[in-house]
């Protein structure tokens, strides 16, 4: 099988392409916190039993989080899941805007209900992370991911906001947005009481380093929710996945603790590696307030990213999968300081060895 180049962090299928074991490749291609919550008992009743149907305890951990209605909470089987459930409304609605480049996984979604989308094209320079003003998006339906994957960008509030008015249908990806220092500012979620129109996704795997658990949740307007529910699996998060979030979730000043730890490593290791980076002839980091920062290069960058996966054991994101990039870019997810420089290092010998054309 050749490199599945939709999504990051397969560390098993390369661990088999490269034949060696998967605890031996430091994986930057996935975009998550470099460690994760510890110390968490599970009740015998999380395995024994079926989970709440109606997810009441989850929900209102979520809810509280953000000081909302639990109503307008759901959880779901990763982000993913709910990306599908909000395609089908999209398809209700009509075309969908889709930023490129662009997560793909959002047209994964639209294919599955055979819904009609356009690209928006992103201008690929930019000359600070923001908050910045989000691009226009002549469509029915707007999705739009803050900040914005692959290229970091932090779309303001007040650029977003309008959307609501124009668009049929918004859908907003935050799934990287509480790694980001003060991000929060930037969010949607406390305009979905008023705005039945208005659907914001999150995800707890970039978090909280736990991309196996696979929670997700998405915020809307609970007639909209209930509506979901009704189409989909009866237990999308299954008992042990939900007993292990609400106690990450809870008590909140727990989890505030975390968020503040995270967002400093992003802030810290983020402005780091931009100096790093651009210090290494051939490539040039862009400026992001994610904990990821999209490379471009001065030629091809796959025969980088193969020679840093054969010789280093270092998986980095091939970024062809996202319209509207090519051979020439890479993305890098943030790790520790320890394997950041081990990153650079490796990437400066590559390049010695074989300089780009």
């Amino acid at each position: 099988m050749g490199v599945d180049l939709r999504h990051g962090g397969n560390r098993q299928a390369a661990a088999s392409r490269l034949n060696c074991r998967p605890s031996q490749l430091l994986d930057a291609s996935a975009s998550l916190a470099p460690w994760s919550p510890r110390g968490f008992r599970m009740p015998r009743t999380a395995i024994r039993d079926y989970p709440d149907r109606a997810q009441t305890s989850l929900r209102q951990a979520m809810a509280g989080i953000h000081g909302i209605d639990p109503d307008a909470v759901l959880p779901g089987n990763g982000a993913a899941e709910l990306f599908t459930w909000a395609a089908r409304d999209a398809a209700d609605v009509g075309v969908s805007g889709l930023l490129a480049p662009g997560f793909a996984d959002y047209r994964r979604a639209l294919q599955c209900w055979n819904a009609p989308s356009i690209d928006v094209p992103v201008v690929l320079r930019w000359d600070h992370p923001g908050p910045l003003e989000h691009p226009s998006m002549a469509a029915p339906v707007a999705w739009i991911c803050n900040p914005h994957n692959p290229t970091g960008q932090l779309w303001s509030r007040a650029s977003l906001e309008p959307l609501l008015a124009t668009h049929g249908l918004v859908i907003c990806d935050e799934a990287f947005l509480p790694l980001v220092p003060d991000g929060e500012q930037q969010s949607l979620i406390p305009l979905v009481e008023h705005h039945p129109n208005l659907v914001v996704i999150r995800s707890l795997t970039k978090l909280l380093g736990m991309a196996g658990l696979r929670v997700g949740y998405a915020i809307a307007h609970p007639d909209r929710l209930n509506r979901w529910r009704g189409w989909r699996d009866p237990w999308p998060v299954n008992g042990f996945a939900a007993a292990m979030t609400e106690q990450v979730l809870l008590p909140l000043g727990r989890y505030q603790r975390w968020c503040r730890r995270v967002q400093h490593w992003t802030a810290t290791e983020g402005a780091w590696m931009q100096r790093q980076l651009a210090a290494v002839p051939g490539l040039c980091p862009m400026p992001s307030s994610a904990n990821f920062l999209l490379i471009a290069g001065a030629g091809s960058l796959v025969p980088l990213r193969e020679a840093l996966e054969r010789s280093d054991r270092i998986l980095l994101r091939d970024c062809r999968s996202f319209e509207g990039l090519g051979e020439s870019w890479l993305r890098i997810g943030l790790q520790s300081r320890r394997n950041n420089r081990r990153i650079v290092r490796a990437l400066r010998e590559e390049l010695q060895r074989s300089p780009l054309a």
